[in-house]
């Protein structure tokens, strides 16, 4: 029934496209979607991840679970608490533990950590995928094209610069709901 709803509302009257394909032999995956202009792309993800039947998480401040209703729709939607306030705390580290606890956990994040314009990626979502030997899977909300394109998933290698030219031309092609704000 979900499927359909998303299939009907975000594919047949949005008229959004999929293109590749998500690596659901993959138990553990860092998807990595950007370029992060607005709060539309969490929609977008909603929708996609919906439509495509996977189940993914994404990080939240922890203070916002601090409001019970909130704490519930956080964790429902898929919402996992990170205290980012405290400079003593190893976000990077807190993530990894999770994925080395888990059989399976993907989480979904914005490598620009804002929906500000940035002029390059944070690597956070780079040091995790490395520390915890886990893909990454670089995904695109063109909202220009209507499209969300998954590339093939890949492990950090030992050269990340060259990992983050690649991730970054990509999204260079790519165009946000605010344009203005994107990596273009």
């Amino acid at each position: 029934m979900v499927k359909l709803f998303f299939k009907l509302v975000f594919i047949k009257i949005l008229g959004w496209k999929i293109i590749g394909e998500y690596p659901y032999h993959e138990k553990k995956l860092i998807i990595i979607i950007g370029p992060h202009t607005s709060l539309w792309d969490f929609a977008v993800g909603v929708a996609v991840r919906g439509l495509l039947g996977f189940k993914s998480n994404y990080l939240v401040k922890a203070e916002l679970f601090r409001n019970p209703i909130l704490a519930k729709i956080l964790t429902w939607t898929g919402g996992v608490p990170v205290d980012r306030g405290n400079r003593n705390t190893d976000v990077v580290g807190s993530v990894v533990e999770i994925y080395n606890k888990r059989e399976q956990f993907v989480i979904a994040l914005t490598p620009e950590g804002t929906r500000s314009k940035v002029k390059q990626l944070k690597t956070g979502f780079y040091r995790i995928a490395k520390q915890a030997n886990v893909p990454i899977l670089v995904a695109g909300f063109d909202f220009k094209k209507r499209t969300v394109e998954f590339l093939e998933p890949f492990l950090p290698g030992e050269d990340m610069q060259s990992d983050m030219d690649f991730i970054m031309n990509f999204y260079k092609g790519v165009t946000g709901k605010n344009p203005e704000l994107g990596l273009n």
